[in-house]
């Protein structure tokens, strides 16, 4: 673990962008169950349910310390206001257009969100003393990279998304505010995130829809892909235990880097999972939770534009510097989604 490790500071405000999202949620909940003070930001848009949205709020709705406010980080008059009234010290940036086959069809809102929403943060940043940034990057960085496990030390320079395009370019972005203007970041490249509460246009959540409504399910490439699926809880410890511990200086003597407080971190199981063994292990978890047997009908298809066959994540950084290792099994996390989305979507 780094020297001087910090936990959890209540007296600080984390501002949590994407604040009714997935990750944001659950982050926003691990904290306040702690304490803290969270302000949780949100533009409620519809790029899927908005009543899903509304239902993760919902159960944050009895914590006294927590602060939901519905503003969009594309429009800077709205991040500056947020940052005068409630001068939040520590920023997790979660808010961004999600998808990378979206990215394909709605190219606009992926600038709009996550170029000019990101660079609002930074400006913010930038303009009011914060303790540390820390945001979300993603696998889809790494694009065509053969080498595997994927190590933030590879050059990320082939996305092959517009998608992975805008989070290699917040990383970018980041790095030079950081190195200009004295800011501490954290990039955080997240690897197939999944859970209850999650996102519908993840392939295990439309997976399942599509299953008990008795159409078959899309398996990309004819199955041959792999993916290093991380759950939810610990995506949530890994970025808990990296808010109050900012990257130390790093010393580079007659170099304009020297001072510069700037880390990315892999975040992921480090264990890639066939593609037909998760469908597998779906079937199984959605079985049990029904009652009944449950083999989903399948369709098999080609490699669709912007994807890329192999995940697979290098998180020793993670573990060496913050003494955890993402490791939920499939068979544990799938099980918990499918109690959730059976119980939600009251499906027998």
């Amino acid at each position: 673990m780094i020297e001087g490790y910090r936990e959890l500071d209540f007296s600080k405000t984390y501002l949590i962008t994407g604040g009714a999202g997935f990750i944001g949620f659950f982050l926003s909940k691990r904290l306040l169950e702690q304490g803290c003070r969270v302000v949780g930001l949100d533009n409620m848009n519809n790029y899927y349910d908005v009543n899903l949205k509304e239902s993760r709020l919902k159960k944050l709705e009895g914590y006294a310390r927590y602060t939901f406010i519905k503003r969009d980080i594309s429009d800077k008059d709205n991040v500056k206001q947020v940052f005068k009234e409630y001068k939040p010290n520590i920023i997790v940036n979660l808010a961004a257009q999600a998808g990378v086959r979206y990215s394909i069809e709605n190219p606009d809102s992926y600038i709009q969100s996550n170029i000019i929403g990101f660079y609002n943060i930074l400006e913010a940043c930038r303009h009011n003393q914060v303790d540390h940034l820390v945001y979300a990057s993603s696998s889809s960085v790494y694009g065509a990279n053969i080498n595997v496990p994927f190590s933030t030390e590879d050059q990320v320079d082939n996305p092959v998304s517009l998608y992975a395009a805008t989070k290699k370019s917040n990383e970018l972005m980041a790095h030079t505010y950081s190195q200009l203007y004295d800011i501490p970041c954290t990039g955080l490249r997240f690897f197939t995130v999944y859970g209850p509460m999650g996102r519908p246009d993840m392939a295990y959540f439309g997976f399942a829809e599509k299953i008990f409504n008795g159409e078959a399910i899309s398996v990309f490439n004819y199955g041959d892909c792999y993916r290093d699926f991380t759950y939810i809880d610990d995506i949530v410890e890994s970025v808990a235990r990296i808010l109050c511990n900012p990257p130390v200086k790093r010393v580079e003597k007659d170099s304009i880097l020297n001072g510069i407080q700037y880390a990315v971190y892999n975040i992921g199981n480090n264990q890639p999972e066939k593609l037909m063994d998760y469908i597998a292990a779906l079937e199984k978890a959605l079985s049990k939770a029904v009652g009944r047997e449950i083999v989903a009908k399948k369709e098999f298809l080609p490699m669709q534009l912007g994807d890329v066959k192999v995940t697979y994540s290098n998180s020793s950084p993670l573990e060496r510097d913050f003494d955890f290792k993402p490791s939920t099994s499939i068979e544990e996390g799938l099980q918990k989604f499918a109690d959730w989305y059976v119980d939600y979507y009251r499906v027998s």
